[in-house]
């Protein structure tokens, strides 16, 4: 089991809690509308409890569930309060019409994440490879993740797997901006060669 805290509100931050939930984790939600933060935890029930914005959170994992241009100005925010934590980035750098990414092409919103976290917390990209929509049907998927720190990557792994989900490394911290990438690609495969958005990306090892 693990200790998750989630920052946001969204549709991801209620999806991953109600997967984290129902895989025995203890959850705490995060955000700015403490009233939000209620509800949230409320409707996802077991426990779930509401933080408050800006203070130390709770879990050992920390679930960036914000808009990606919000991620990094909310870490550094939170400064030493998330000192030692795994900070989890599930966010993707997307234009304003999902075409292209905002960051530089050798740049991430992971790794502009990890320039502003403090010493001690680890940033571990993961879920950004998965819709939303399709991670709340409860199927078992496939997460993509990149990080520098193995013990982070294991940590995150454990959490995935908790969840009924298949974590795959894909490396360094410096993938992410490839995983931002693929998330782009999913994007063009929605609109034109799948028609629609109800799938997702995997890696099937059979022969």
């Amino acid at each position: 089991m693990s200790n998750i805290s989630i920052i946001g509100l969204g549709n991801m931050a209620r999806t991953i809690g109600a997967r984290a939930v129902a895989g025995g984790n203890a959850v705490q939600v995060i955000g700015r509308d403490a009233a939000k933060a209620k509800n949230l935890a409320e409707a996802l029930g077991s426990g779930t409890a509401a933080g408050t914005f800006g203070t130390a959170p709770a879990g050992d994992i920390v679930i960036l569930a914000v808009p990606h241009d919000n991620a990094a100005p909310v870490v550094a925010q939170y400064g030493d309060a998330l000192a030692g934590k795994v900070i989890v980035d599930i966010t993707n750098a997307f234009n304003s019409d999902a075409t292209g990414l905002t960051t530089a092409a050798d740049a991430s919103i992971a790794q502009e994440i990890a320039k502003v976290a403090p010493a001690g917390a680890h940033v571990v990209k993961a879920f950004n490879t998965v819709f939303g929509h399709v991670l709340a049907q409860g199927r078992p998927l496939d997460v993509l993740i990149a990080g520098d720190d193995a013990q982070a990557k294991a940590t995150v792994s454990a959490f995935i797997k908790s969840l009924g989900l298949r974590p795959l490394d894909t490396g360094s911290l410096e993938m992410a901006r490839w995983l931002e990438g693929t998330g782009l690609v999913m994007m063009g495969l929605g609109r034109y060669g799948a028609g629609n958005f109800n799938f997702t990306l995997g890696v099937n090892t059979s022969a």
